[in-house]
């Protein structure tokens, strides 16, 4: 039936999200959730949305949770947009900042949506090698450019861009968008948020699924120049007005609000993250520096692939990616401390 396609689809290669399996009782390391549930107060403010007022339209410009956003972040509510999850925001990002005549630059090893967006948009992009210790080293970017994109914590490998990096990597491309996709950044790292007032050509994107606990809610936001911002509403008012149901409004600036809570989840993901690096260390694996909640580890003697499948044996899923230069890397999110014994003594 592939007569009635657009001409673009047949090239096409879609993006492979990581395994949801139908499996009970899995202890389940492979697509970076968090293993805390969210706020409590988050599900309480999405229990009380949960009325006859669902017949209604939400809000298009979701102005609870953009203030909620802007309060947090000390920004001005123009800085915000919001969108379906950040993949959506990504999304609008591709198609309305970097189609452009010089290639976009992103790292080799990096979120594999990235060539999956610019295949969707025809974007030219150039796969900027990352150095021997999987690091993004700023001076390779560098150059002639229709833009710059990463994530920091890099993904799948997650290693931290110090924030004086970030910053020197916007600094050399002033005419430009450099987007900084901080999904993972609240497990060690130091959001670039900070730094938007100063470069115009700056945006930071982030999530609620990872450290806010609320991946089935689907919210994701972008910071930045309010001129940033203006192009990106005009494409999701060209797009889909309605992005954000009421609930995710409702669940997502209550999370926003109930720092404590936040905090404290991620501090419980980060001590867990150190004590399953030290015992996988124990075990003889190399695993690089992470600031997410994952890791990114290899055995010298066993192959990735083989230990995942015999980890899938035992009941213990995490995720191997089959690109060349890490197809002997395992990745694994943190899971509870219950979770991370079961893989060890799967291993």
């Amino acid at each position: 039936m592939s007569k009635f396609w657009s001409p673009f689809v047949k090239n096409l290669v879609p993006y492979v999200p990581g395994e949801q399996p139908k499996v009970a009782n899995l202890v389940k390391l492979n697509t970076n959730e968090n293993p805390y549930g969210p706020s409590p107060k988050a599900l309480e403010a999405m229990r009380a949305e949960l009325t006859d007022a669902l017949r209604l339209y939400p809000d298009p410009n979701s102005d609870l949770l953009k203030q909620a956003v802007a309060d947090y972040y000390g920004v001005k509510t123009n800085q915000v947009f919001l969108g379906n999850g950040s993949d959506e925001v990504l999304a609008h990002i591709f198609h309305g900042l970097f189609q452009h005549d010089q290639p976009l630059l992103f790292p080799d090893i990096s979120y594999s949506f990235y060539p999956v967006y610019c295949g969707l948009y025809g974007i030219p992009f150039e796969a900027v090698p990352l150095d021997d210790s999987f690091q993004i080293q700023p001076q390779d970017y560098a150059k002639a450019n229709a833009g710059i994109i990463f994530p920091n914590p890099n993904a799948p490998t997650g290693c931290l861009l110090p924030l004086e990096a970030v910053e020197r990597i916007v600094k050399a491309s002033p005419d430009s968008v450099v987007v900084v996709d901080e999904a993972y950044v609240d497990f060690g790292g130091q959001t670039a948020i900070t730094l938007v007032d100063r470069y115009p050509n700056l945006l930071v994107t982030q999530t609620v699924s990872k450290s806010r606990s609320l991946a089935g809610l689907r919210v994701g936001l972008a910071v930045g120049h309010a001129d940033l911002i203006e192009a990106l509403e005009r494409i999701k008012n060209s797009f889909n007005s309605y992005p954000i149901d009421r609930v995710a409004v409702a669940g997502a600036a209550a999370a926003f609000a109930d720092k404590a809570y936040f905090e404290q989840t991620c501090a419980k993901v980060v001590d867990s993250r150190e004590v399953l690096v030290e015992a996988l260390r124990d075990k003889g694996f190399e695993v690089l520096p992470s600031a997410a909640n994952f890791i990114f580890a290899r055995h010298p003697e066993q192959d990735a692939a083989g230990i995942a499948a015999k980890l899938r044996e035992q009941g213990v899923i995490v995720r191997h990616f089959k690109q060349q230069r890490i197809a002997q890397f395992l990745r694994i999110s943190i899971g509870t401390p219950e979770q991370n014994q079961a893989l060890l003594d799967a291993l």
